[in-house]
């Protein structure tokens, strides 16, 4: 199985993760504009019937791809929030008693609860185990006495693809580490 494929837009922001079979297609269409990254990977096709060769095309492990620059989401900037990579996004740690947890055992909760006004926002939830969660409850952190050990942010865009892909190649790591914020905790991955 291939790792997926960086895609970057023209001025190097990454975008998404693609397959390897999307990257054959933007390469025969004469859509990547450069290529970074180390690692390459051959992609064997047919045999030309005039010559009796075999076509092969070198696929890159980051692509910047030509044509208008994405917008990220419904909202520029914004990732979606799943459980999962709020659970990456907290190192698996309980934001209120600072156990590591296994993902069954967490759970997502609002810092200012939903019924409270609170979003369901990656600024207002955190990862908390299921015991702190219950006695938490309907409150704010201050008012249960159970102060947060890690502000909640929202991931940038490089940071997103991290926590969103689980076969990361070292040179598209580091590459997306280039644009992490300043104090990710994702740096330490």
């Amino acid at each position: 199985m291939r790792p997926k494929i960086l895609r970057l837009d023209v001025t190097g922001q990454p975008v998404v993760w693609i397959t390897w079979q999307e990257a054959v297609c933007l390469y025969v269409r004469g859509q990547i504009a450069w290529t970074a990254g180390g690692h390459m990977f051959p992609v064997h096709g047919g045999i030309c019937r005039h010559t009796g060769e075999r076509s092969v095309v070198e696929v890159n492990s980051i692509v910047a791809v030509r044509g208008r620059r994405h917008r990220f989401g419904r909202e520029a900037g914004v990732p979606p929030v799943s459980n999962r990579d709020l659970f990456l996004r907290d190192g698996h740690l309980c934001m209120y008693c600072g156990g590591t947890f296994q993902q069954y055992q967490l759970t997502r909760d609002h810092v200012l609860p939903l019924s409270r006004g609170g979003h369901d926002s990656w600024s207002n939830i955190v990862s908390a185990c299921k015991p702190c969660n219950a006695t938490k409850g309907g409150r704010t952190p201050e008012e249960a006495g159970m102060p947060l050990l890690a502000v909640p942010f929202v991931p940038n865009r490089a940071e997103y693809l991290v926590l969103s892909n689980r076969r990361i190649l070292a040179d598209q790591m580091e590459f997306l580490k280039t644009r992490f914020s300043r104090g990710s905790p994702l740096l330490a991955v």
